[in-house]
């Protein structure tokens, strides 16, 4: 009964949103993009479906992908909802055989219904917390579900306790629940999975592979932006209002460049504009691009430039991780960690509130709120870290006790892919 009142009011949208495809183009290609896509897979092969929601989903779920592919003969379908995830998907997976790239059709019944009578399906593996009623319940009848990386957020548990008596049924059908923390493995319980089938292994985001770069490129990059030798601080992902609080620490400190990286580039002219007109500052654009500026004792650089940032951390003496000083929820700790930099964050983390309880429990990043406390961090990893131990010449004899920390939580959390692929490949 509640599967056809389900499917009875998606009938129902389908008209309005008829009406808006005629009128806007945008919403036209969305629907026609996922709805009606041709859907070209090898008829009646042995196929597990994962599915994800956009980007982040679709680089969590690459090391389980790679397992799959190396380990199994089986084929994949991935799914995401995103052209974002989709272009990602693109890139990393172009060319291989073995996976079959699809948009999700937005839990249309028909669609999921042809996509499950071309293929044999060995297992549906929802990346996250992805419900899709008739993507799991359609499902359950051919295979086992599992879903992986499961999180239920302060904000969402509220909400889903509110529709628990429809989610009851839907979580009945899943095979396998492995959630991020104990937290949300308790969560997940009191909406209505069976204890029995939930596990908690950790977060697949701690295991990450970034990219690694040779010594020489960083030393390189590091003289071109850094003439002076200054101890480099960068502040990475930062978004609006929170430049500020980074400019006045700034003003305090002596003999540091700053290396301000946007979330979102298009701010980089009203950034300049408004807070840069006293400082010697210049654009990553302005440097690499067109060459044609002097960067003799320059006091900030700012990143107008898509994509840097990861190598940035790497020749960080210090690093930041932005919208946390102010209230949007903080970006990825895990890079600058990645690069064994103990990032230094603000008090408003309720996007990764996992890792930045870990990372504070482990004492490998410092929290911090407002601008004394900014300015009190960055004087301790400079006297506690070595701050000039990556400068050319620089013979280093051991690492430093946080270093060595660091180097633990990754080892730690490198077997959450294997704990992972081994629960659900059996």
């Amino acid at each position: 009964m509640r599967k056809i009142l389900y499917n009875l009011v998606r009938v129902l949208l389908y008209l309005p949103l008829g009406i808006g495809m005629i009128f806007s183009n945008k919403l036209k290609k969305f629907i026609k993009k996922r709805i009606f896509q041709k859907i070209n897979l090898e008829t009646k092969k042995e196929t597990i479906w994962i599915h994800c929601a956009s980007v982040g989903e679709v680089n969590l779920a690459e090391p389980i992908i790679k397992k799959f592919l190396n380990k199994t003969d089986t084929k994949i379908i991935l799914t995401m909802m995103t052209d974002t995830g989709m272009e990602t998907a693109k890139k990393k997976y172009k060319n291989e055989v073995k996976i079959d790239l699809l948009f999700f059709p937005l839990d249309d019944y028909f669609c999921i219904k042809k996509i499950l009578n071309k293929i044999v399906l060995k297992k549906l593996i929802i990346i996250e917390t992805e419900i899709w009623p008739n993507l799991i319940l359609l499902c359950s009848k051919r295979s086992e579900v599992v879903l992986i990386n499961g999180r239920i957020s302060d904000k969402s548990i509220n909400s889903y306790t509110k529709i628990r008596f429809l989610l009851n049924k839907i979580f009945k059908k899943i095979d396998i629940f492995i959630m991020q923390t104990e937290e949300d493995k308790k969560r997940i319980i009191s909406l209505g999975a069976i204890e029995d089938k939930v596990y908690n292994y950790g977060n697949l985001k701690f295991n990450i592979e970034l990219p690694k770069y040779e010594k020489k490129e960083l030393d390189d990059l590091r003289e071109k932006i850094n003439e002076k030798g200054k101890k480099i601080l960068v502040a990475g992902s930062t978004r609006n209002n929170e430049e500020e609080y980074l400019l006045e620490t700034f003003d305090k400190l002596e003999n540091y460049l700053l290396i301000l990286v946007p979330r979102h580039i298009e701010r980089t002219e009203d950034i300049c504009q408004r807070l840069l007109q006293k400082y010697n500052y210049k654009k990553w654009t302005d440097i690499f691009e067109y060459n044609s500026v002097s960067i003799a004792d320059l006091d900030i650089l700012i990143v107008d430039k898509i994509g840097e940032l990861r190598k940035l951390y790497a020749i960080a003496d210090i690093a930041y991780v932005g919208g946390t000083l102010v209230n949007i929820g903080g970006h990825s700790l895990l890079e600058p960690l990645f690069y064994r930099k103990p990032p230094i964050f603000g008090p408003f983390t309720q996007n990764i509130k996992s890792i930045a309880k870990e990372v504070i429990a482990r004492e490998i990043g410092t929290q911090v709120d407002g601008v004394k406390q900014l300015y009190d961090a960055v004087k301790k990893y400079e006297k506690e870290n070595k701050i000039f131990r990556n400068r050319p010449g620089y013979e280093r004899e051991k690492k430093t006790g946080i270093e060595n920390r660091i180097d633990k939580f990754f080892e730690e959390n490198s077997l959450v892919v294997d704990l992972t692929f081994e629960k659900i490949k059996n």
